[in-house]
């Protein structure tokens, strides 16, 4: 898989990066950043949009309304499932660890390896991007998520040293085997069904909303819309 090598690359690079770089990123280059990151993920949450509708207008049209019902439905189940608060729960876990190497003395570089695999590897659209790559070999939701990585690592690697790069690796196993998992086990029954596009159909959606985090536009609860990503097919076989 392309995507779960890109990512594992890319924080492999910002960790080069970050110990080479004597003077910190200065604001307007975060913003500049942040601003492109957006950019990119609504165009790629939109490609992936129009790459998975297909037919007339009309069934365009029927396609797109199933999709957003299940992303809709999909926010529905999340909640009821406390899906967010579960997501926060991990993230209140690696922000422990990345806050304890900020008092002196600083914390293991252990604390850093663990904290950055955490947070890379439960971040919504690296599960977005490792489904899409599985089913299409859509990679570029990962390449975004290897440049966000990327960054952050730029800054892991300075508090916690060089062993936090290494995170690359469990990141990488992760993506690549939910993306394998996904190839081989969900898409030759989703493809036999003709419901596949809507899987990919509701993961772009989904997408476009991870842009408003990365503006900091409002604040989204993306882990409750993952279940959009099941029930997008169910829908597409009633419905479709």
């Amino acid at each position: 898989m392309i995507g779960p090598f890109l990512n594992g690359f890319g924080i492999l690079i910002g960790a080069l990066f970050g110990l080479t770089q004597r003077q910190p990123v200065t604001r307007r280059t975060q913003e500049f950043f942040k601003s492109a990151l957006g950019a990119f993920t609504v165009f790629y949450g939109l490609r992936l949009i129009y790459e998975s509708v297909h037919g007339t207008f009309g069934e365009r049209l029927k396609q797109f309304f199933i999709g957003a019902l299940a992303v809709a439905l999909g926010n529905w189940l999340g909640k009821r499932l406390r899906l967010q608060k579960v997501s926060n729960r991990i993230g209140q876990r690696a922000a422990m660890l990345l806050a304890g190497s900020q008092k002196p003395p600083p914390g293991p570089a252990v604390d850093g390896f663990v904290a950055a695999t955490i947070l890379f590897c439960a971040a919504p659209l690296g599960i977005l991007g490792a489904v899409s790559d599985g089913l299409a070999h859509y990679f570029y939701l990962l390449l975004v998520k290897a440049v966000m990585d990327g960054l952050a690592m730029m800054s892991f690697v300075k508090m916690f040293r060089w062993p936090v790069a290494l995170s690359a690796i469990p990141v990488f196993l992760f993506l690549n085997g939910l993306a394998l998992a996904v190839e081989l086990g969900a898409k030759p029954g989703l493809t036999a069904l003709g419901v596949a596009n809507y899987v990919n159909l509701a993961a772009g959606f989904i997408t476009c909303s991870v842009a408003l985090v990365i503006l900091e536009v409002r604040r989204v609860e993306m882990a409750n819309y993952l279940p959009g990503l099941a029930l997008a097919p169910v829908l597409g076989h009633l419905l479709g």
